[in-house]
């Protein structure tokens, strides 16, 4: 069976900094009135910016800090009993620096969406832009996918690509990608809150209407390839 988002959508959003993407996914609901619910934002640091500017917004925050918490299964386990009184239909993960434990995965599998700011498979984990510059690729970008207990491997929902600059350093290509992870998040956003979003049983993700789920950005593309840096 697939089960599909329904068009009254009920998030809550996890964050552990300074949260742009979780801004972008908020300003896309306010801006285009898209019938979302944002219950709260979570995160698992108190000093975490994007908490202040949540908050300016008028939106409920809350802090777990994971430091509290003897080991990773107790703090996943009051994360659990929190998100399980809201009852979100989505959990989204934007700039969350916590892993999931599988039982967390499991308890909410095809409600959790992540943004990782690589073209997953490839380069999993932290430090994805040294990564992609270690391996010499020409293509780089980021990934909206299901989180499952493997981690940064769940179904992808889209993606977006940004070409890989011959003078690129890791900061600079970090602040190329980051609008387009903007634009990508708040689009899967508008599928969630249209009901278009399915994943199948098979583990794979359906959009209905069979939408781009690539987010090309082409201002500094050149469709002669630098050399391998």
């Amino acid at each position: 069976m697939v089960q599909c988002a329904t068009n009254s959508v009920r998030v809550v959003i996890l964050i552990s900094g300074r949260g742009t993407n979780m801004q972008a996914l908020v300003r896309a609901v306010q801006d285009e009135h898209l019938p979302i619910e944002i219950l709260a934002i979570l995160s698992n640091r108190a000093d975490a910016g994007g908490l202040a500017w949540a908050r300016a917004q008028g939106l409920p925050t809350r802090i777990l800090a994971h430091r509290d918490y003897e080991n990773r299964a107790a703090f996943d386990a009051a994360l659990q009993a929190w998100l399980d009184d809201l009852a979100p239909d989505f959990i989204l993960l934007a700039g969350f620096m916590r892993v999931l434990g599988p039982d967390l995965a499991n308890r909410f599998a095809g409600r959790i969406i992540n943004i990782h700011p690589s073209l997953l498979p490839a380069f999993p984990g932290l430090h994805t832009h040294a990564q992609a510059l270690a391996q010499g690729v020409q293509w780089h970008g980021c990934s909206v996918h299901f989180v499952t207990p493997v981690l940064d491997h769940g179904p992808i929902i889209a993606q977006g690509v940004i070409p890989v600059l011959a003078d690129d350093t890791p900061d600079t290509l970090a602040a190329r990608l980051l609008p387009v992870e903007h634009a990508i998040y708040v689009q899967v956003l508008r599928w969630l809150a249209q009901g278009r979003v399915c994943l199948r049983d098979d583990g794979r993700v359906q959009i209905t209407g069979q939408p781009h789920r690539a987010w090309l950005e082409a201002t500094q593309y050149s469709p002669e390839p630098h050399d391998s840096i």
